[in-house]
């Protein structure tokens, strides 16, 4: 799939091939972080070093509904990961498509990819016959990841906290 207003952008599926490239968006958002002193979110070393996160990102891409996007030299940019809700969240009391994983690279070139990953996430609930979906993320900090989401139509549900971890869950009716 084409991304709109980005010549040639492709939103594509994702494989386990493609966790290297999704681990250097990580590290380059928590390098970024770092920078602007959030340490809270993903820590402060680089995934790409830590097994386990390496395991984590390889299972995400691997899923059945998990998407990459790749500018036009066919690098990848962001990477969506849709499926079944997170353990530490409640349990959904009705169908819906859950965010599992929303990253997208910094900088100007890049504006607007995690918008249209989010739209992207919307087409595939309708094209399910889904009409609700949620999204869990990093609820300290300044809460601009927060007010991100809330920009793409959803709206707090509850937080929650693992391990010392802030959260906040969010969901939107399509």
């Amino acid at each position: 799939m084409l991304i709109q207003g980005m010549a040639c952008w492709v939103i594509r599926r994702a494989s386990v091939a493609d966790a290297p490239a999704v681990l250097q968006v990580f590290d380059q958002v928590i390098g970024w972080f770092v920078g602007m002193g959030n340490q809270g979110q993903w820590g402060t070393e680089p995934w790409s070093g830590l097994p386990e996160r390496v395991a984590r990102v390889s299972e995400a891409c691997s899923m059945p509904d998990a998407w990459v996007v790749e500018d036009p030299e066919g690098c990848i940019r962001g990477a969506l990961v849709l499926g079944e809700a997170m353990p530490y969240v409640p349990s959904a009391t009705e169908p819906e498509v859950y965010v599992r994983l929303l990253i997208t690279a910094r900088g100007e070139h890049v504006r607007g990819v995690g918008r249209r990953l989010m739209a992207f996430a919307d087409d595939r609930a309708r094209a399910a016959g889904v009409k609700r979906l949620r999204v869990d993320c990093y609820g300290g900090g300044s809460g601009a990841l927060v007010r991100f989401y809330e920009s793409c139509g959803y709206e707090r549900i509850s937080t929650f906290d693992v391990q010392g971890w802030p959260g906040q869950l969010l969901g939107r009716s399509l």
